[in-house]
């Protein structure tokens, strides 16, 4: 085995320390939620750590992010189900805030979320990598394995359906 190994564990290491905040944002962006995000990445890297004999080294990147957003897929189908039960569970109010506030809070918080959720899964990606992360469109580019003009399509297009839909809010 030589040093540039995926099963070296000193290269696993230092793959793993390059990637690690790319692949939890990236999973992040695709399951808005932290918690499933770490989760999410760290599998990854255990699928690429247990299929390191098999990987190209120079399509390792590429590998995680596909086993990243593969994981995220199943996980779609037990999120149907959570969303469903809370959506049926009552709202506690903890706060004791103003009823009204609460109401036009989660209102905005739902239009919101619809609108983003309305966007193409790359237009959403681009559209969190873009605003949340701050990453520049050849950052982008380069952690999706697509061109700047693509990222700058999408983002594009993913402005102009977000203006619309949360217009008047």
């Amino acid at each position: 085995m030589t040093d540039k190994s995926l099963c070296n564990e000193r290269f696993f290491n230092k793959f793993y320390t390059t990637h690690i905040q790319a692949a939890s944002n990236f999973a992040y962006y695709k399951s808005g939620d932290k918690s499933t995000s770490l989760d999410l990445a760290q599998e990854g890297f255990i699928r690429v750590w247990e299929n390191c004999t098999t990987i190209d080294i120079l399509k390792a990147k590429s590998y995680l992010f596909t086993v990243i957003n593969n994981l995220f897929l199943n996980k779609v189908k037990h999120q149907k189900v959570v969303f469903a039960y809370a959506k049926s569970s009552p709202y506690l109010d903890v706060d004791n805030q103003n009823p009204e506030y609460l109401l036009e809070e989660e209102e905005f918080k739902e239009r919101l979320k619809k609108a983003i959720e309305g966007l193409t899964e790359g237009e959403r990606v681009v559209f969190l990598m873009h605003r949340i992360d701050g990453k520049k469109y050849r950052e982008i580019a380069s952690t999706l394995e697509i061109s700047q003009k693509a990222v700058e399509k999408r983002m594009s297009a993913a402005l102009k359906k977000l203006r619309t839909k949360i217009q008047g809010i």
